[in-house]
């Protein structure tokens, strides 16, 4: 009788932690364009609390702390240098630092345009294997759509690559703020 209990609640201890396991937000997010990091932090908070289908919300809504948001997470909003660093874009092409990462370096080339990041690539990243080329091919086109729509480096790091988000983050504010000079 014992054996039996003691499986089933393994068992049920196993499904709970199956179905808490997040995986990563893939698509779902959508990045308001005039964002911070710390509402950046309460959406990805929101968004954990409230299930996957408070994920598919609105910029706008992202702007703001919903009420589904716990009172700890949310703050003032404060002027990053980002956020300032990107109203008074010159226009040209400016390739930012190589940031050394565990894996490799980083090193990313942005395009502005009117003020606003037209174009981003990464010139450099880690692919001296089959593993990080794999990893890459799929963080590189998600890093580059959150920069477009964030239009600042103030961007969510991708699942399962976060040595190259991290070095991509850096890099793209290493430009940022040379076009903002």
């Amino acid at each position: 009788m014992k054996k039996i209990a003691y499986g089933i609640l393994a068992t049920l201890s196993g499904l709970v932690l199956l179905f808490s396991y997040r995986t990563s937000l893939g698509e779902a997010v959508v990045a308001s364009p005039a964002s911070d990091g710390a509402s950046t932090a309460v959406d990805s908070a929101a968004a954990t609390t409230s299930g996957a289908s408070s994920a598919t919300s609105t910029p706008s809504e992202s702007s703001t702390p919903s009420a589904t948001s716990t009172p700890s997470a949310t703050s003032t909003p404060t002027e990053s240098s980002t956020s300032a660093s990107t109203s008074a874009l010159a226009d040209g092409t400016y390739t930012g630092s190589a940031v050394n990462t565990r894996y490799g370096p980083v090193q990313v080339q942005i395009t502005v345009s009117g003020g606003l990041i037209t174009d981003v690539q990464a010139v450099d990243y880690p692919d001296g294997n089959g593993r990080d080329r794999q990893i890459n091919a799929r963080a590189i086109p998600i890093l580059v759509s959150e920069t477009l729509d964030a239009q600042s480096a103030e961007i969510d790091f991708v699942s399962g690559a976060t040595y190259t988000s991290d070095g991509y983050q850096q890099s793209l504010q290493s430009a940022l703020d040379e076009a903002a000079a």
